[in-house]
């Protein structure tokens, strides 16, 4: 499913247009990502977590010349399904 088949389903369940449910998933996208770029989590109970995680800086090798190359830290976003949405999907 892409973002404009979600809006669709979003505006089919929901009654509203489709204008209004690209605009209300705009706003939990944005909602998410403002809240995981300022450091917090966002918690939807019974379908799971988003967070961030750091990543250690590491030495990795570039796969052509075998040479070493540092990989700097950094921030990754992470998903854990919470156990109603699992247990829907088995």
């Amino acid at each position: 499913m892409n973002k404009n088949e979600l809006v669709t389903a979003v505006a089919e369940k929901s009654g509203l247009s489709k204008a209004d449910a690209a605009r209300a998933v705009d706003a939990v996208i944005e909602s998410v990502t403002g809240s995981l770029k300022s450091g917090g989590d966002v918690r939807l109970v019974g379908f799971g977590t988003f967070s961030v995680v750091q990543r250690a800086a590491t030495e990795g090798r570039n796969p052509r010349t075998g040479e070493k190359i540092k990989i700097p830290a950094s921030k990754r976003p992470k998903f854990k399904p919470g156990k109603a949405l699992v247990e829907a999907v088995n």
